[in-house]
């Protein structure tokens, strides 16, 4: 299995927003290695202070003295870092933080980590509005795994081009992310039991207590039920009314729920993008777990992987000031439909279809890339497949999904990881 280095990807995110603003701030799912990555930071600086509110004696220390970062030790001339870990469940911790950046940031940088959407919090008239930047800790991705740092240019002028990587190469990672995810501790193991061990209390844990204690909420048992529907219906329109009728509770509720879970990264959704298109849809969403492992059809696992690929693209491009990007899924009245189309500012950059053994290119595809003009991928779960198909000035490439996703950059970061020799040799047609 892999042994984990560091993740240097979100490392050069970090150096590029600390050269250019004192108040950082980073949000993702639980367990997903914020403290880690922070600790890892602070562990790099000069001069440095972790703070974590869910340590009694921190938080008491925060509330007995709110400026307490000031005793940091600092050599002279420096800037301290002054990591503040789960600070959100602080009461009025957006106060507190604009209190800090504009009162104390001429002296120190503060970096601000969280398991809840940060950015869910920004409203009109925000106190921190301008006042921060933030960026996404993700599980691992295959894109992560094999880059250095955040690439769109040259991953976008590179789509349809056969990725120069072997197979034995991405075999282990892309095992390991297909039955056990990308969330660091089961990853790390590569064995399914430990996922399972590992998910039976993480998925408990945020429901049972972090959703509890931040909304009180009375049917935690029919929400609880709600989030076992949600697996089965991973890659469909999502219908609100039929889980409603289901659970016995209003089609408003459930939708309030589901928000509960995007805000605690349980889920995440995309739209249906209808410009351009002739008889679009333009509701129902498409879900997906941030957590892929917990989907037990294998078509909408390997569909789910690629979208929680693609959502982390998209939202890093977003957070580093590329554009703003996006994630969609294409589908007309008539159900022809293609899984995802990555967009940027509106427009259409290209578009991606997840197959799980299927290598022939999909006629939905064709029609979709004949309206939209851009390139086209089709990703499937088999090795061996790599093939390109003109469709007039267009191209479609077709490939094994592991090898199209960690290819996508000019840099392979070979030094993250120790891999073992994999026995499997497969062919790569050209």
């Amino acid at each position: 299995m892999v042994i984990m280095r560091e993740r240097r990807y979100y490392l050069s995110t970090w150096k590029e927003f600390d050269a250019h603003k004192r108040l950082i701030l980073v949000s993702g799912p639980r367990q997903t290695g914020k403290t880690a990555l922070a600790k890892s930071i602070a562990g790099s600086e000069p001069s440095s202070l972790y703070f974590n509110y869910d340590i009694p004696q921190d938080r008491r220390t925060l509330l007995e003295d709110p400026t307490f970062f000031e005793k940091v030790d600092r050599k002279k001339g420096d800037m301290p870092l002054v990591v503040l870990d789960e600070i959100h469940k602080y009461k009025g911790w957006k106060t507190y933080l604009k209190g800090l950046y504009d009162g104390y940031s001429d002296g120190h940088r503060f970096l601000v980590t969280g398991s809840e959407r940060l950015d869910l919090y920004q409203r009109r008239g925000d106190s921190l509005a301008g006042r921060y930047w933030q960026f996404h800790l993700f599980p691992f991705t295959m894109g992560e795994l094999f880059r250095d740092r955040v690439d769109p240019e040259g991953a976008v002028s590179r789509l349809c081009e056969i990725p120069d990587i072997s197979e034995p190469e991405v075999g282990d990672p892309w095992r390991a992310l297909f039955r056990c995810s990308g969330f660091p501790e089961p990853f790390l193991s590569g064995e399914p039991r430990t996922y399972r061990r590992w998910a039976a209390g993480y998925h408990r844990q945020v429901l049972r207590e972090d959703v509890r204690d931040a909304f009180a909420v009375k049917q935690i048992d029919t929400m609880e039920a709600l989030y076992s529907l949600l697996p089965a219906r991973v890659g469909s329109g999502f219908s609100a009314s039929s889980c409603a009728q289901i659970l016995k509770v209003s089609p408003s509720t459930i939708s309030s729920w589901l928000e509960v879970f995007r805000r605690f990264f349980l889920i995440f959704s995309i739209q249906p993008y209808h410009r351009k298109i002739s008889r679009s849809l333009v509701k129902e969403p498409k879900l997906y777990f941030y957590d892929p492992a917990r989907v037990d059809d294998e078509a909408a696992r390997f569909e789910n992987i690629i979208a929680l690929e693609l959502k982390r693209a998209t939202s890093l491009w977003t957070d580093s000031g590329y554009g703003d990007d996006g994630l969609w899924y294409l589908r007309t009245k008539e159900k022809r439909e293609v899984d995802f189309l990555v967009t940027r500012d509106q427009v259409p950059i290209f578009m991606v279809e997840a197959k799980l053994s299927d290598a022939e290119v999909a006629s939905t595809l064709v029609s979709f890339q004949d309206a939209l003009n851009v390139p086209a991928i089709q990703l499937v779960n088999r090795p061996g497949v790599g093939r390109v198909v003109k469709n007039g000035r267009n191209r479609i490439l077709i490939a094994t999904a592991a090898r199209w996703l960690a290819g996508q950059s000019s840099i392979a970061s070979r030094t993250l990881f120790m891999l073992p020799k994999c026995t499997q040799s497969d062919t790569f047609e050209q």
